[in-house]
């Protein structure tokens, strides 16, 4: 008998990396999928309640991914000119940057030489050359390339469309795949309660991440940053990547506060400004509202953003918290998978009984 279960955990183990090497492998194709089915799952709850109401479903469904394509679109050309301009200045703005920090980058320069003279007496000084393959980037690796994404959330959004008119074909099917009646509401529980949670989530983080970009765009302005306006948005998108995004956009508003005040303390007092109000709203904000409805633990959500950070750069950072959503409740509602949810949730197996 345990011999059986070994090779049952082991086969098991197996199929796991060999689906996650395909998942890999044809990251490009599953991409839109995943895109499609998180939008389908966000918006089901408005469709539905739309048909209650006498709209249509496919009405409905059209005008809404019709709709989130524009806003995407419209956000995309608007950040486009700002952005150009940006990257056009890039070279010119990185001189000026080491120009005012080139006391800092000298003492910097100082440590490594004098980590490489440690690494040479350490060697023996032999001077034998050392041929490293160079790596690409991370920036290079999360970019990729923009008209790729926007093909692929293009396509995403017209799965969401196919699967948003289709009414409750889905479920249907899905619950059709199983045999007895337990497992057909189990499975019927399970996939509402995927689609509340998800719906939940992203309806909720899009207008915190509002109110939190009016908050940023309001304190750059008040600390005399110029562009204002452009923080506010760049703070509302950033702050959809966990963890990440906050250290990005602080990063970001450093650099551009140094550039445009005179003194170093000026310049950093926009990227304070800015980390205390992410840090805010990250400690206080979203654990109060979505804290409870949640339930997830921090080391789970680190480790999910890294590995989809892995497979699909920024895509896949966006998606992983709505991903470990789902996860969570397929694992809340089938009790071989109660294991892997305590070990996602806040509280363990004795807590969840009481």
């Amino acid at each position: 008998m345990d011999d059986l279960r070994k090779i049952k955990n082991l086969l098991t183990f197996i199929a796991v990396i060999l689906a996650f090497a395909a998942v890999y492998v044809a990251r490009d194709m599953f991409l839109p999928i995943m895109i499609g089915m998180i939008v389908a799952l966000t918006f089901s709850p408005v469709v539905r309640s739309c048909s209650r109401v006498g709209i249509p479903t496919p009405v409905s469904a059209a005008a809404i991914i019709f709709g989130t394509g524009s806003i995407l679109f419209l956000g995309f050309y608007l950040l486009s000119g700002p952005v150009s301009q940006i990257v056009s200045d890039a070279p010119a703005m990185g001189n000026e940057l080491r120009e005012k920090l080139k006391g800092i980058l000298a003492s910097i320069e100082n440590v490594k030489n004098a980590s490489e003279q440690v690494e040479d007496l350490a060697s023996g000084g032999d001077g034998a050359a050392v041929v490293a393959v160079k790596q690409p980037g991370l920036l290079a690796f999360a970019a990729g390339s923009i008209f790729n994404f926007m093909a692929l959330t293009g396509l995403g959004l017209i799965f969401a469309l196919f699967i948003l008119a289709s009414g409750d074909l889905f479920y249907d099917k899905l619950v059709d795949a199983f045999r007895t009646s337990s497992d057909k509401r189990r499975a019927k529980n399970t996939a509402r309660a995927i689609e509340r949670q998800i719906s939940r989530y992203f309806l909720t983080i899009t207008l915190i991440n509002a109110v939190l970009g009016l908050c940023v765009g309001f304190a750059m302005h008040f600390v005399g940053l110029p562009n204002a306006v452009l923080w506010g948005v760049v703070a509302f998108a950033l702050n959809f990547l966990p963890f990440l995004g906050s250290l990005f956009g602080t990063v970001l508003v450093a650099a551009f506060g140094v550039l445009s005040f005179d003194t170093l303390g000026l310049g950093l007092l926009p990227a304070m400004v800015y980390a205390l109000c992410t840090s805010f709203e990250a400690q206080f904000v979203t654990p109060t509202i979505l804290g409870r409805s949640l339930n997830m633990n921090t080391v789970s959500v680190f480790l999910t953003v890294i590995i989809w950070s892995w497979l699909w750069s920024v895509p896949g950072a966006l998606m992983a918290v709505p991903f470990l959503v789902m996860l969570k409740v397929i694992c809340d509602n089938v009790p071989s998978l109660a294991v892997l949810g305590n070990f996602l949730g806040t509280k363990t197996l004795s807590e969840a009984k009481q």
